[in-house]
């Protein structure tokens, strides 16, 4: 784990080298990860020039009463759903007025996945102003495994869409 603890913290100072020189900010809004990704990009120090806040969202009315989730979005197609990533990203970017958001959903594991929805299945999704880019990957290792992929996936999104985010 230290050789991919090294990898995570190598992507939140390239992230932030990126948002400081373009004057990007970003927020976060997660739920299988607990507040991981926060947690990665606040330990570089100097994080505080671009990262504004984020809400872990574990409980599904949680993410309709702080990240504006629509309700029936989850009932159509569960909080670990692409639609659902979406809109965390999208009501995370609006709540805290950032240039970027990054939002995380899935199951982490070792219980709570279905055949639909397996543990290790995880949608992330990047709000900016250029629009909303979801993704999905499947983990297979244990729960620290999966949350820590799927921190780097949140990362590595959050790094194309700054540096696509231009000077």
């Amino acid at each position: 784990m230290a050789d991919g603890a090294a990898d995570l913290t190598a992507l939140a100072e390239r992230l932030q080298a990126v948002c400081l020189e373009r004057g990007l900010t970003v927020a976060t809004a997660e739920s299988c990860t607990g507040g991981l990704v926060a947690s990665t990009l606040t330990d570089i120090p100097g994080s505080s020039g671009y990262v504004l806040g984020g809400v872990v969202a574990y409980a599904d009315r949680i993410k309709t009463a702080e990240l504006d989730v629509v309700q029936e979005l989850i009932a159509d197609h569960g909080a670990v759903s692409p639609h659902v990533a979406r809109a965390m990203a999208l009501g995370a970017r609006s709540r805290f007025g950032a240039s970027l958001a990054v939002a995380v959903t899935g199951v982490a594991g070792p219980g709570g996945g279905t055949p639909a929805k397996p543990v290790g299945l995880t949608y992330l999704a990047v709000a900016g102003p250029s629009g909303v880019e979801a993704r999905r990957i499947m983990g297979s290792g244990s729960r620290a495994e999966n949350k820590a992929s799927s921190v780097q996936a949140a990362l590595e999104l959050l790094l194309a869409a700054a540096e696509a985010a231009g000077p």
